[in-house]
């Protein structure tokens, strides 16, 4: 419950210190990657870690983390960590190439959800580590900026943001944030042959909380962060190998 109590504080502060905020998330999100696998010497790949905080956090860990990010200029200026541009659903990396794949709040940025989980699944190795966490639709924060509107609909809540603030919001529906559930993505992963689910939890929450992904509907408003963790299974072989670009990527 102090960790809980702990991250809705940095929350309220992300706006006005969003070093602060960003910072003290990435060391609680690789503390949760560390309780399920060893870091050290690890390869890790950061699905869309933006400014790179995520990845400077892995590299303290003493893992080889690699940001896959669409926009370069994401990246915090003066944060030197390495980068390739790169979509989530289209992954610049060689199939079972990393230990670890781990992704914070990006699945609800992309236009296919489900193609981004499978490519996520592709580039890491039998027997490695899936962290995936994303904002669900449905919860006080699903509309992103925009929140608590999008409870009204996802248009009357951008037009009630650009009649405000007199200019688009950065997360707008339909391009650049999208609807996704918790049951859709409970019924992905459990479905879903090449991954065991290791974990599901709500993932700012106490971990008793996790009864709550039991119950459809209630699930969808009050988990605010659907924290999911799989294990890559054996049973269809990939590639292996060093995280190499591909597809056209530019690395930097």
């Amino acid at each position: 419950m102090h960790r809980s109590i702990r991250l809705f504080r940095l929350f309220l502060r992300e706006q006005t210190n969003p070093e602060l905020f960003y910072r003290e998330l990435a060391a609680d999100s690789i503390s949760q990657v560390a309780s399920y696998a060893s870091l050290a010497g690890r390869t890790v790949l950061d699905v869309g870690g933006g400014p790179g905080y995520f990845t400077a956090a892995f590299q303290a860990r003493g893992a080889r983390c690699l940001l896959v990010e669409p926009d370069l200029t994401e990246l915090q200026p003066g944060r030197s960590v390495p980068a390739a541009r790169g979509d989530g659903m289209a992954l610049p990396v060689a199939d079972g190439a990393v230990d670890v794949c781990f992704s914070s709040n990006v699945l609800e940025h992309v236009r296919d959800p489900l193609t981004m989980l499978a490519e996520m699944i592709r580039v890491t190795r039998p027997g490695g580590l899936i962290y995936l966490a994303f904002t669900n639709w449905f919860s006080p924060w699903g509309g992103h900026e925009m929140a608590p509107w999008h409870y009204l609909g996802a248009r009357y809540a951008e037009r009630r943001y650009v009649r405000r603030h007199h200019k688009n919001p950065k997360n707008r529906p339909g391009t650049g944030l999208f609807q996704v559930h918790v049951g859709q993505m409970l019924r992905a992963v459990r479905g879903h042959r090449d991954v065991t689910v290791l974990d599901a939890v709500p993932r700012y929450y106490p971990r008793w909380s996790r009864a709550v992904l039991e119950v459809p509907g209630i699930r969808e408003v009050v988990t605010w962060n659907l924290l999911l963790v799989l294990r890559r299974e054996p049973d269809q072989p990939v590639g292996t190998g060093p995280v190499t670009a591909t597809r056209g990527s530019s690395a930097s």
